[in-house]
Formats: structure tokens, C-alpha cells, sequence
């Protein structure tokens, strides 16, 4: 099975690809884990946060075994930014993507039929300098259409002090934003920069405590600045959309059925890798 996918794949293979770039609105009217009022607020503004999901304790352990992670992907040449598409290669990342709290929250924006099918680190080491520009994930992901919702789940507490995630409420709603390529002075995690991102809405700060998660549409711009502070920043995003989103360019390898079914058998639903 293949495991190593282009985290930002280029944009020439994008434009190849007939893509649905509209937004599609939540049509559950009766939420189980999340309310009514974060279902609305979904569609108004793009975005639900903060939501508890883990126990002290319980993200103690998810933050212990991260800490593992890291140190063995720097011993073999990697960074805190390049720990990407782990379901497929660590089960306990998988565990993660496929928990039944998380899993209920994405189910109350999607619906019943879901495949989880991302999942990167975002680990902000203090003073590192790194910031995420601000940029629509859609922009990067060969998927159509834009039934894709990004959870983001806090390993450290994370706020303004330390570079958190900050959305652009309402932004959603444009559509896909033109965006430049980013330069080097930026110090990008990744590739592209959406410019005078405020005439689109209201930033909002997305603070979360270890344990937390928020959920955001795949069009709502977002970014975050660099981690100035002596404390690390830790994320991790989990990546879902519907079962009838179609992938491109091989990323149905990615797809694991975390609820309701498949019907056309697009998404490959892998088993859970033996490998921690």
C-alpha cells in the first residue's frame, strides 16, 4: 500500500482536476455530540471550536507517545512539520482518526457516510519561526467536491502566545480564493499565501487546551504566526469528508471508512497499521 503522498501536491496536477469548490452546508437537524447552535454557527462562520474530547490523562498518553514520534522521525531525517499521513503507518494515530468522540462531531457537520483520510502533525517548536500563511485547504487537496472538514486536535495548549491556529470567520463563503505563491521571507510551513485575507471576514483567535479539537470547513481561510514563545505548539490534524467526495491523483489509498459505508467502494478503507 502506498504511503507517501505530496502534502501539498503541485498545482499544475491541480488544475487538471474538475473540481466542485463550493461550500455545502450541514444538513443535520438533529446533532448527537455537538448542539444545534454549533451546527448554525458551522454554516455561518465555518468553524466549531473549542470542543473537549480527551481527559488530562488521556492526552497526557496521546502527548507522550507524539513526544516518541517526533524523536524518531529526527533521528531519521525528518521535522516536526513532516510526520503526514501517520494513520497509514502508525496505529495509534490511526486509533485517533477512527475515535468514536471525534468521529461523532464530524458525523453532526457531514452526515452519516464519512471516510477519515488526512493526517499531519503541525508541531510549532518554540522559537522556530515557522508560520502557516493564510490559505484554504481545498487549495491544496485533490478532492471534489468541498464536502471536507479539517479537526484539529490540541497535544499542548495552544493560544495566541505560542502561534494557535486563527480562522477567518465567514470566509468560507467566497469560494476559492485566489492565492499567490508564498515567498521565502514568509517562512511557510507550506506553499501558499491567500493576501488581505481580513477583507473576508473577522480573525478569530482558534485557543484550545490540550485535549481540545475544532472543527473547520475546507474553504474557511485559516493560518497561524510563529511560535515566539518558549512552549512548544502541538497539533494534530485529522482530515474527513462524505464517503461520495471523489480523490485524485491515488489519495482514495488514504480513506478509511470511519462511519456509515461507501457505496460506489471509492476510498480504500485500509486496516489498521500493526506499526505504532
Amino acid at each position: 500500500m502506498q504511503t507517501d503522498f505530496k502534502t501539498t501536491p503541485d498545482e499544475t496536477d491541480l488544475d487538471q482536476i474538475e473540481r466542485d469548490l463550493r461550500f455545502y452546508p450541514s444538513t443535520v437537524t438533529s446533532p448527537l455530540s455537538l448542539s444545534t447552535p454549533q451546527v448554525e454557527g458551522f454554516n455561518r462562520d465555518g468553524y466549531v471550536r473549542p470542543v473537549s474530547i480527551f481527559s488530562q490523562e488521556e492526552i497526557a498518553g496521546i502527548r507522550s507517545y507524539f513526544d516518541d514520534l517526533l524523536e524518531r522521525t529526527i533521528a531519521a531525517g525528518g521535522n516536526s512539520y513532516s510526520i503526514s499521513t501517520a494513520h497509514l503507518k502508525h496505529g495509534r494515530v490511526y486509533d485517533l482518526l477512527t475515535d468514536a468522540r471525534i468521529v461523532a462531531c464530524v458525523k453532526d457537520l457531514l452526515g452519516e457516510n464519512v471516510v477519515g483520510w488526512g493526517s499531519h502533525f503541525f508541531c510549532k517548536m518554540p522559537h522556530d519561526g515557522k508560520a502557516v500563511a493564510w490559505h484554504q485547504d481545498a487549495s491544496y487537496w485533490p478532492l471534489t467536491p468541498t464536502k471536507a472538514v479539517t479537526v484539529w486536535l490540541a497535544i499542548d495548549d495552544a493560544d495566541r502566545g505560542n502561534g494557535c491556529m486563527r480562522f477567518i470567520a465567514g470566509s468560507h463563503h467566497y469560494g476559492h480564493l485566489t492565492y499567490r505563491p508564498s515567498e521565502s521571507h514568509e517562512d511557510n510551513v507550506l506553499n501558499q499565501t491567500v493576501d488581505n485575507a481580513e477583507q473576508y471576514g473577522e480573525p478569530v483567535d482558534d485557543d484550545l487546551q490540550a485535549g481540545q479539537i475544532s472543527l473547520h470547513s475546507d474553504l474557511l481561510l485559516h493560518g497561524s504566526e510563529a511560535n515566539d514563545s518558549d512552549r512548544r505548539r502541538c497539533g494534530l490534524t485529522l482530515r474527513y469528508a462524505t464517503t461520495d467526495v471523489k480523490a485524485h491523483m491515488g489519495w482514495n489509498a488514504k480513506g478509511v471508512i470511519v462511519s456509515g459505508t461507501d457505496p460506489d467502494g471509492h476510498w480504500a478503507n485500509p486496516p489498521r497499521p500493526d506499526n505504532d
